[in-house]
């Protein structure tokens, strides 16, 4: 996650074009190893114990390799040996650009040292997030905002991060964005209930709404159907559903009220809005920790989400 991040960085620099920074990315994937293939590959699980612990992250907020373990089909120790196997993120990302002559190893490392001044990182968290640890990176980009806010979205937005790399995209990054949205899109919300309420939801024109569904479906979807809003719609209360299970953890009870899905959404009140970039476009994700100030407008029609 973390070369998403750099690669914009690298490009609000000047340092890359758009074009060379998306060739960069694309080059990228083709070395990237997820960790399931790699259990496989080295013979530790078969594809059937993979899909198995797939399944079992659409339940709860751990790693692969964390179920795995509990599963009993992976040792400690065969963890750490694949998560060694595993290259850093940027380093994939820097060889792709040194690969393609758009940078020099040299002017990379400048570069990096840069970002982290910027940021004023110490060495410690700038290691966490050069491996793609997603809770300093969502720190980063909230580091503007009020430390209440983000005190109240971090541990939502890193789970989202997580979520939408094991099940949608794993190239995907956030970007702090409050602008509105645009006007031909179409929006999934939910409203999380009880002692920390809280409104969720995607906004995102059709291409990018198509992308999620069909991502979630395991199918391409072209068209905006019943299926494509049901398997969106799924995504975010399947992620919410984890949310959930987290915060019962830490002792804070919620449930969840039936999700919506309309077309041309707007929402209105007191709400963040982090914008998510994906391989194939961006969207918007809606958050409001003051769910009763909240109105959703569709066209003319306007409905007051808490009664």
């Amino acid at each position: 996650m973390f070369s998403q991040y750099f690669g914009h960085y690298l490009l609000n620099e000047g340092l890359l074009t758009r074009t060379q920074l998306i060739d960069a990315l694309d080059a990228q994937k083709t070395v990237h190893v997820k960790f399931g293939v790699l259990a496989v590959d080295e013979g530790f699980l078969t594809p059937e114990q993979v899909e198995e612990i797939h399944e079992k992250q659409k339940q709860v907020d751990k790693r692969f390799g964390e179920i795995a373990v509990d599963f009993g089909y992976l040792t400690n120790e065969q963890v750490e040996s694949m998560l060694s196997v595993q290259k850093q993120n940027h380093l994939l990302l820097a060889q792709a650009l040194v690969d393609k002559g758009y940078m020099s190893i040299e002017s990379f490392s400048k570069a990096l040292d840069q970002y982290k001044k910027g940021y004023s990182l110490s060495d410690e968290k700038f290691e966490a997030i050069k491996r793609g640890d997603i809770d300093e990176l969502v720190k980063l980009i909230l580091k503007n905002k009020d430390e209440a806010k983000v005190e109240k979205y971090s541990k939502y937005l890193s789970l989202f991060a997580k979520n939408m790399i094991r099940f949608i995209d794993d190239q995907v990054f956030f970007a702090d964005d409050s602008k509105k949205g645009q006007d031909d899109v179409w929006l999934v919300h939910q409203e999380v209930v009880g002692e920390a309420p809280l409104f969720t939801g995607i906004s995102a024109d059709k291409s990018a709404f198509l992308y999620i569904a069909s991502a979630y479906a395991e199918e391409e979807l072209t068209e905006m159907d019943e299926l494509a809003e049901a398997s969106i719609s799924e995504f975010l209360n399947l992620h919410n559903g984890i949310y959930l299970v987290n915060m019962s953890n830490e002792g804070v009870e919620l449930n969840m009220r039936p999700q919506s899905v309309l077309q041309n959404g707007q929402v209105e009140g007191e709400h963040f809005v982090v914008t998510v970039h994906t391989t194939k476009g961006p969207f918007q994700l809606i958050l409001s920790d003051r769910p009763e100030s909240i109105s959703v407008t569709s066209a003319s029609q306007q409905v007051r989400v808490t009664p």
